[in-house]
């Protein structure tokens, strides 16, 4: 969510911000240098989305059932558009999602998930329009995306999808944690 990372406290806001520049820097930096990049790629992905899992700062919109919802049908709706969504997770201030589209797809993976920004963020701002400006982004810009390299890094993933209400101290109602979910 746009300012996931952004608001709140003014020192851990800074420290949050800070933290995810000198992550962008050193994985733009482990490219360069040639280093295993896919590495560089896991290890700033881990803790970008410790950051996140705090929830020190922004916005937790998707607390909203409705809000969360309507992202929900959403990523169910992108099968219809030929991906295959292995899993999902919706958190209060962001998501995971697990998708694949296959080589006999006319889509392109970067427009179609373009596509699904865009349509959220129309769906859910009319929801949330009371509590944010006119020019107030609903998403933050961009995503993580990262290459599965094989089904046993897909089954290490899909765990990590799953774990995610629990790690973000949602523990107490994972068992009806409805904004889940594994096809596997």
């Amino acid at each position: 969510l746009a300012a996931s990372l952004a608001r709140v406290k003014p020192s851990a806001t800074i420290a949050v911000t800070d933290k995810a520049r000198a992550l962008k820097a050193a994985l733009r930096q482990a490219h360069e240098a040639g280093v295993d990049y896919r590495r560089a790629q896991k290890a700033f992905f881990a803790k970008f989305d410790t950051a996140l899992d705090q929830m020190l700062t922004g916005p937790r919109y998707l607390e909203n059932e409705q809000l969360a919802d309507v992202l929900a049908g959403e990523i169910r709706m992108l099968e219809e558009t030929g991906f295959v969504v292995h899993g999902f997770a919706i958190l209060p201030n962001h998501a995971h999602l697990v998708l694949h589209l296959p080589a006999r797809s006319r889509l392109s993976f970067a427009p179609a998930l373009d596509l699904l920004h865009q349509r959220t963020e129309q769906l859910c701002r009319r929801l949330v329009r009371p509590k944010l400006p006119p020019e107030a982004p609903f998403w933050q810009v961009g995503w993580f995306d990262y290459p599965v390299a094989d089904a046993a890094e897909l089954t290490r993933i899909l765990a990590y999808v799953r774990a995610q209400a629990p790690r973000a101290g949602l523990a107490a109602r994972f068992q009806a944690w409805p904004y889940f979910f594994n096809a596997q």
